[in-house]
Order: structure tokens, then sequence, then C-alpha cells
């Protein structure tokens, strides 16, 4: 196990333990997670919590890509074999041609905002994109992107065992990722 390079409470892995010595800055953040990947959409919660892995395993976030990759599964009542193909290539994966045009456009933020060109957002609108589903597949990326630095520029504890973000996913399907007020 990693030794987080700040003090941060035992027990509380990945971004929520640096987010517990900030309650005004989680606040926030997990309002703004709540709303970008729970709200009504028309992307599902299912297809955004993918993107959302996707990017976190794009950029070697571990605890992102797991606690996302579980999320995703619990809603898409999908296996962690479907996952997998998705990271490894998604074009082999069983999803439609719009969102494989979304993965590409996330895949491109990984790499810089630059990296979203006009040829990938007319494809994707090609496809049926929305002006609103195309913001919100970039927002998700650049969203994830700060928040697996954030996660991994502390070097925060990653629980290894799947059982772990399983148990999660169920959890934040349930009661989301608004952090409740004491």
């Amino acid at each position: 196990m990693s030794t987080p390079y700040i003090t941060i409470p035992e027990g509380l892995p990945g971004i929520r333990g640096p987010l517990s010595l900030r309650p005004e800055v989680a606040k926030p953040l997990s309002a703004l997670a709540e709303v970008v990947m729970r709200a009504d959409h028309s992307l599902t919660r299912g297809e955004r919590e993918l993107i959302a892995s996707y990017v976190s395993h794009l950029n070697n976030c571990y605890f992102c890509d797991m606690a996302h990759s579980s999320v995703a599964q619990h809603y898409l009542q999908c296996s962690s074999d479907f996952m997998s193909t998705i990271k490894s290539d998604f074009n082999k994966a069983n999803i439609s041609d719009k969102l494989k045009a979304f993965l590409t456009i996330a895949g491109s933020v990984v790499k810089g905002g630059k990296h979203v060109t006009t040829e990938k957002i007319e494809k994707a609108k090609a496809l049926g994109a929305t002006d609103l589903e195309i913001h919100d597949v970039v927002l998700i990326a650049a969203m994830f992107c700060m928040f697996n630095r954030y996660t991994d520029g502390l070097n925060t504890w990653a629980p290894l065992d799947p059982a772990f973000y399983s148990a999660r996913a169920e959890q934040v399907a349930k009661d989301g990722y608004t952090i409740k007020s004491h």
C-alpha cells in the first residue's frame, strides 16, 4: 500500500481522503459530480460512468478507474470483461457508434482540450449527438482529469480488492455523490 504524500485520515481511500481535509471544497466538488453524473439527461448514468471510467483508465488513476467501472457495471448490468474491452479497444465493444464517438472525444480531452477537433464533433453530431451531450462528455472528461490528478497527485490509498468497489457502487447508485453535512 502506498503512503499518501500528506496526512489523510486512515480508511478514506482515493479522492475521499483529501476531500475530508477540505469540507468547503468537498461540498461543491461532490455537488458538481452529482449534477453531471446523476441528474436527468439523455446520456444514461451508466454511459456517464463508463466515460468517467475510461478517462480514469487513460489517466492511469486506479482508484477512480475501479470506482467508476464498478458504478458503470452496476447501472449497465455488464461484466468486468465488457469494461475491459471498453478500456482496451472500445471500437470492438458492443456499444453504439455514438458512444464510441463520445469515448473518442473523451480520450481527446485527456490529451488536452485542443485535441478535440471539429471532425470528432461533427462525427458525433452525424451520429445523433446533441450539443448538450457533447458539452457533458467534454465536461465529464475534464472533470475526471482533475479528479484523477487530485487523487494521484497526493498518492492516495486505493484498495486492491474489486469487492470494495462493487460494494461502494451500490451505495453510490443509491445515495449519489453529494457529501452530507454533519
